[in-house]
């Protein structure tokens, strides 16, 4: 019954048919998970859609972060004008694949707080929401993850 409505409010929101469709179907899962919550005899539209445009502006900053990390780290490999050579190329793709092996190695707890604060750029309050736990417990995650993560590249570059 709002399934239109909901595609085309997180759609404007979006841009992008493919995360509107993604927007709304997490708004709709939402909604369900907080029917419990929502007040009776108060309007259900405007409830429903405030909840699609939050999915859909969440995937839209998601998006925006992605592309800056992206950008970011292609700014990262550059040296100057000149195009990196070869042999940088090569020792920047080890390193990569050496923090994303030491990264799987974590424990689940550890590898979703980097992931999510350091890879995502998700900050300490999002990450937090996102792992279901308090911020300190994030913070405290996050202090050992990056302690078994330098332990880690220390032992395999020494």
């Amino acid at each position: 019954m709002y399934s239109d409505l909901a595609f085309r409010t997180a759609f404007l929101v979006c841009g992008s048919a493919a995360d509107a469709e993604d927007a709304a179907q997490e708004a709709f899962i939402s909604a369900h998970a907080a029917l419990g919550r929502f007040r009776p005899g108060a309007p259900f539209r405007p409830w429903l859609l405030r909840i699609v445009g939050n999915a859909a502006r969440n995937r839209r900053r998601a998006a925006t972060r992605r592309h800056g990390l992206a950008l970011q780290f292609a700014a990262s490999l550059r040296t100057g004008d000149a195009a990196p050579s070869p042999e940088a190329e090569v020792e920047a793709a080890e390193e990569r694949t050496a923090l994303l092996r030491a990264i799987s190695a974590l424990r689940e707890e550890e590898r979703v707080v980097v992931v999510l604060r350091h890879l995502m750029g998700l900050d300490v309050s999002e990450t937090a929401a996102v792992a279901g736990c308090a911020e300190g417990t994030v913070k405290s995650r996050l202090s050992r993850a990056l302690a078994h993560l330098r332990q880690r590249l220390e032992s395999d570059c020494g």
